[in-house]
């Protein structure tokens, strides 16, 4: 079976990968600013094999991806530096967006967010990012680039948008000095997080989050290891996956407007598919909030 073609993500049917779906998987198979283990490119295609074996029916969101549709697109494939990328990748999920599709970006590295949330501010200027992650990723410049991994919600940031991270653990001295000097970027330090008991982390989490339409950008190393091992950087100290799922389903229950998402640095490893199929798991459930919102917020329109 063919690594990227219509309906390979959860192994959909051919009736729920029309033109019509409601969902887009956009593969991102792009490494190019990686600064420690690299494999992330692979990390597309061993998500997408790995959601083939994963039950359809979410236990959290008491609903399947099927009764909305969602289309795998072919992957976009990019050589150059990750600016360039993200202007092909603005160019990509723009369409999406405007025919009321809810994208969902599949890495590579974490770079690739840029270009997607870029479209979405677009047309949605007050958006919120939530950024599940072990670093800020906010340096102005990294390793020679603006544009690297490193330095993607900075860029994010320049562009207007509000970001609000959690599962935080890794800071360098520019990223904590800069927090300060402004007031549309805001951290939930995972060691704020981690002594509350489960539900309580998940309300320090939301509380702050600013209102508006969100997109989520998550890195998987936000996770902690002992839930996805396989990824370049595996910070100890990182979110439970019962609070990872919990604010998904918190976001559901609010009915927030969450137009689009990234799920970015799986670092697949040969012979141990733990890593793959949790972040499988997390892709659908990701995926099937946004398609609940996608509808909602339709009806709410026509209402």
């Amino acid at each position: 079976m063919p690594e990227h073609i219509p309906g390979a993500f959860l192994d959909l049917d051919p009736d729920s990968c029309t033109l019509a779906a409601l969902g887009r998987v956009l593969p991102v198979p792009y490494e190019a600013t990686t600064t420690y283990q690299r494999g992330t490119a692979r990390g597309p295609a061993a998500l997408i094999a790995a959601s083939q074996q994963v039950e359809h029916f979410d236990e959290w969101l008491d609903d399947e991806v099927p009764r909305y549709g969602a289309r795998t697109v072919p992957p976009v494939e990019c050589s150059g530096p990750p600016e360039e990328l993200a202007v092909r990748l603005q160019h990509e999920v723009a369409p999406m967006l405007a025919d009321g599709q809810f994208p969902l970006i599949l890495g590579g590295e974490h770079s690739i967010s840029l270009g997607p949330i870029r479209a979405a501010l677009v047309r949605h200027p007050d958006l919120v990012v939530l950024h599940l992650d072990a670093h800020p990723d906010l340096r102005d410049e990294y390793q020679g680039t603006r544009y690297g991994h490193g330095c993607v919600m900075r860029r994010v940031w320049d562009l207007g948008a509000r970001i609000h991270a959690f599962g935080i653990r890794a800071v360098s001295p520019e990223e904590r000095d800069w927090y300060p000097t402004q007031d549309r970027a805001h951290a939930v330090l995972a060691r704020e997080i981690l002594p509350l008991a489960p539900r309580e982390r998940v309300q320090r989490i939301l509380e702050d989050l600013p209102p508006g339409p969100l997109w989520l950008s998550w890195d998987v190393d936000g996770l902690d290891p002992s839930v996805i091992p396989g990824t370049g950087t595996p910070e100890p100290g990182g979110i439970d996956w019962f609070t990872a799922c919990e604010v998904l389903l918190r976001l559901d229950q609010e009915q927030r407007q969450v137009v689009g998402a990234d799920l970015v640095e799986l670092l697949p490893r040969a012979g141990d598919a733990r890593s793959d199929f949790a972040a499988a798991r997390l892709a659908q459930r990701m995926l099937l909030l946004g398609l609940r919102s996608c509808v909602r917020h339709a009806q709410q329109s026509i209402a």
